[in-house]
């Protein structure tokens, strides 16, 4: 079955706080935390033919809208996490639902006090999650959801062995109870990362479940398709990823240790989705604890313990003087970094 097929229902309740109310296009959801803005995130893995044709619209809706986030194109399918209103967010959503096949499209919400992106940004790429391997398909197989009620009892299995597919830096904001880090830098290492560990995972016996799961649930698609090609059957991850656990699994009977690490200026969440206390270094993009902070390595703007050696002195430099004019610009009530930008397609994501 399709992501998008397993996902959609025409009423339901996608995030702590927030209310299902019926709507043409799709579920519409209506905040009742009074929360001003709304946060979407959002798959669908469908073949589009033309993505140029499909950018140039989407674009402009969202900008006409007030929409920030980003959202990528592939011939694979739709990627992304946008904010704004309740209203726009689902005029947004209505037109992604009318793209080829999007009609059941995966969406998690959640809110936000402020706004958690700086810009807009539609952009074309190969892979709307990179991993670099050009046979997997995640409409044809992939692994076998579990649902978040269901996650502590997989993974409490001494025959189970749980991957954390994240990023290094996504992982040292939290991760589950005995859960393996590749401590990859990127997506694009874990197929050579797990064909370099499979011996030492899997053993040469009877092979153990393996569970697996991510952020939001999308690279679980690939990686689970992945050890399916690579002949492993008994594979498992956890459906709407890190961020729909903590929302509905209650704290006291969670497995998960830390925060989450998302994508946006939230930087991290918590249980219940409720704002994280990382921040996030401005020199690197990594999260920044409490710790961090109290670090004499640690600069605001400019650099934190995992990146002070990483940095040269006319990079401090610059790095001082662009967190001055953000100050100042904070002080006078402007918006000192990108109320506009050109959609070219390109850069990182």
């Amino acid at each position: 079955m399709l992501p998008a097929q397993e996902g959609a229902k025409a009423a339901r309740t996608e995030s702590v706080g927030l209310l299902p109310v019926t709507h043409e296009h799709g579920p519409k959801i209506v905040s009742k935390s009074h929360s001003p803005l709304c946060v979407a995130a959002l798959y669908c893995f469908t073949p589009f033919e033309d993505c140029a044709a499909l950018r140039a619209p989407l674009a402009a809706l969202c900008d006409d809208l007030g929409i920030r986030g980003t959202l990528l194109l592939a011939h694979e399918g739709i990627n992304g996490t946008i904010a704004g209103t309740d209203a726009a967010i689902d005029e947004v959503l209505a037109h992604i639902r009318t793209l080829p096949g999007c009609g059941e499209l995966d969406v998690k919400f959640s809110t936000a006090e402020t706004m958690p992106f700086h810009r807009m940004k539609v952009r074309i790429k190969r892979e709307i999650v990179t991993m670099g391997e050009a046979a997997i398909d995640p409409r044809a197989s992939v692994g076998t959801y579990v649902a978040p009620e269901d996650w502590n009892a997989l993974i409490s299995d001494p025959d189970t062995i749980v991957i954390d597919t994240r990023n290094d830096y996504e992982v040292t904001a939290g991760t589950f109870i005995g859960a393996i880090d590749p401590q990859t830098k990127t997506f694009r290492e874990f197929p050579q990362w797990f064909r370099a560990e499979r011996e030492r995972l899997l053993g040469t016996g009877t092979p153990p479940k393996v569970a697996m799961f991510c952020t939001g649930g999308i690279r679980c698609e690939k990686s689970t398709a992945f050890l399916k090609a690579e002949g492993i059957d008994d594979v498992y991850h956890l459906k709407g990823g890190i961020l729909k656990y903590l929302e509905t699994v209650p704290a006291e009977d969670s497995l998960w240790q830390g925060e989450c690490f998302v994508f946006d200026q939230r930087v991290a969440v918590g249980h219940g989705l409720a704002p994280g206390t990382y921040e996030l270094c401005h020199g690197c993009r990594r999260p920044v604890s409490a710790e961090d902070r109290a670090s004499p390595l640690f600069e605001t703007g400019v650099c934190c313990p995992a990146c002070h050696e990483e940095r040269t002195d006319e990079q401090r430099i610059r790095y001082r003087e662009r967190q001055k004019q953000e100050t100042l610009a904070h002080a006078r009530g402007e918006a000192h970094i990108g109320a506009k930008e050109k959609h070219d397609g390109d850069g990182p994501a």
